[in-house]
């Protein structure tokens, strides 16, 4: 039993339509469509508020449809272990080299081409993603900030609700054309980057973010603790087939793990990061299962 299938079945039961699950999600006819024709996958569970208002509608259990769904994605992943990563939408490059600081575009630039998709161009785009994201995330529920958003690419309300829902389950590896038109061009006004140390500055749009300056930085470890702990973690941010869908929040968790033993291999944390998002492994004083959030990133970079 899946996600589609559940609500399909509900809605029968409930005598109702798709039109009117989309109304109470907030969403057009259409994603719900697409979504129950398998022609999309389920959205990542603790990146939407849309499993909560399709269970409140169809009269399902709290969890029923997020821990449907965090399976379903979990048994898509490992499908996609074996597929080497499609490299990255030539639009989406431009308009990263277009936001940066004229005074070092034509070096980031000449980095950029060396290689198609290489380790500075994913940083960048990363970092670019996590940050508007983290806005996108913040505001999903503001009616105010949605309309400005769709006033500025001429969509409905609805239209720029299953924008948002859409960009915030992407990653770098997926970032479409219309994800960079809705949310990487109006709210990222530029962003620079210090060569030496990675430190990165993203400035963006007042009118569409509280925050005006983001700066994003490497974090000071301390003195006693052993880099080939890390060595694990490494490899694991190093195999986009393992990490290409982690958070900065998730990475973060991962990040300050610590052992006494043993050294953790990339498998560990990539099974660790599935435990993370399994709503099974947690539970609630009560003993009710429950939904765990990754803890909340700071501004830096492991």
């Amino acid at each position: 039993m899946d996600v589609r299938s559940v609500i399909k079945r509900r809605l029968e039961e409930l005598k109702l339509e798709q039109k009117d699950l989309a109304a109470a999600a907030g969403v057009t006819d259409s994603y719900i469509s697409q979504l129950l024709a398998r022609k999309k996958l389920p959205p990542a569970p603790e990146r939407t508020d849309i499993y909560f208002k399709l269970g409140k509608f169809l009269r399902l259990p709290a969890l029923k449809l997020s821990e449907l769904a965090a399976h379903e994605r979990t048994e898509e992943l490992k499908k996609r272990l074996a597929i080497s990563p499609a490299p990255l939408f030539k639009e989406v490059r431009e308009l990263v080299l277009r936001k940066c600081d004229r005074g070092r575009v034509a070096e980031i630039r000449a980095i950029f081409e060396r290689q198609p998709f290489g380790e500075l161009e994913r940083l960048v785009t990363q970092k670019l993603l996590d940050v508007v994201k983290r806005v996108a995330k913040e505001e999903l529920e503001s009616e105010d900030w949605l309309k400005r958003v769709a006033a500025v690419n001429r969509r409905s309300y609805e239209e720029m609700r299953v924008i948002v829902l859409e960009f915030l389950d992407s990653d770098v590896f997926s970032v479409s054309a219309e994800n960079r038109i809705a949310f990487l061009d109006p709210l990222i006004d530029s962003w620079d980057i210090d060569l030496n140390n990675f430190g990165m500055e993203i400035v963006l749009n007042r009118r569409l973010a509280s925050e005006h300056v983001k700066k994003l930085e490497f974090v000071e470890r301390e003195v006693g603790a052993s880099s080939r702990e890390e060595l694990g973690l490494k490899e694991f941010l190093g195999t986009p087939s393992m990490s290409a869908d982690a958070t900065a929040s998730e990475i973060e968790f991962l990040g300050r793990l610590r052992f006494g033993g043993g050294r953790p291999t990339a498998l560990y944390y990539y099974r660790e990061l599935q435990n993370l998002r399994d709503p099974l492994s947690f539970r609630e004083g009560g003993g009710r299962v429950r939904k765990r959030k990754a803890p909340r990133p700071k501004s830096g970079r492991r």
